[in-house]
């Protein structure tokens, strides 16, 4: 049997380094508040202000280190109370997709794109995918069983030797399975 840990994933924003400095002042480096599950990845202590045409979140958590370009990823339902109409995206993939604005402690930027719904994925270390016949961009099925058992299609897989083995997913999809992090996913096929 194929299992998988969860993650679940709550709105959250990557900053380019420009936009760190603009929103925290010149040479300003992220605080480290927890690890995240792949390595080398941390929630920050410091949180930003988003705000959309509709509605407006007061502190949505960095996580670090800096991007090349600046992600913020949100939920279906996050994105309505914002006003916003993002696609469900691969992280990184931001072309055409929606911006809102950012405050932060020393600044405030409107950036032009950027907002998504991240796309259900699986992080694979080489291992694991190897071991698994597992190959990078593979869309599979995968089973959260429970009280409200579901099976999620087309959960791309990622496959780097940088990966730790976690399965994410936002808000709306844990809810809806009645899934949290730690729990196991079992992949179908």
């Amino acid at each position: 049997m194929k299992q998988v840990p969860v993650g679940v994933s709550a709105r959250h924003i990557h900053l380019s380094v420009d936009h760190i400095e603009q929103l925290f002042g010149k040479g300003y480096e992220l605080q480290v508040l927890k690890d995240l599950s792949q390595p080398g990845q941390y929630a920050a202590v410091e949180t930003v202000a988003v705000v959309g045409p509709k509605g407006k979140f007061d502190k949505v958590r960095i996580l670090g280190p800096a991007r090349g370009k600046t992600q913020l990823e949100v939920s279906r339902t996050d994105a309505f109370s914002l006003g916003l109409n993002p696609p469900v995206r691969e992280s990184g993939h931001t072309e055409g997709t929606p911006g809102c604005k950012l405050i932060g402690p020393a600044g405030e930027i409107d950036i032009e794109e950027g907002v998504i719904v991240a796309a259900r994925h699986i992080h694979f270390h080489t291992d694991d995918a190897k071991r698994w016949g597992i190959q990078d961009k593979q869309l599979l099925s995968v089973k959260l069983e429970g009280e409200r058992s579901l099976i999620f299609e087309q959960v791309i897989a990622r496959v780097s030797d940088q990966y730790a083995l976690d399965m994410h997913m936002d808000t709306d999809e844990a809810n809806a399975a009645g899934a949290k992090t730690g729990d196991t996913a079992i992949i179908l096929a």
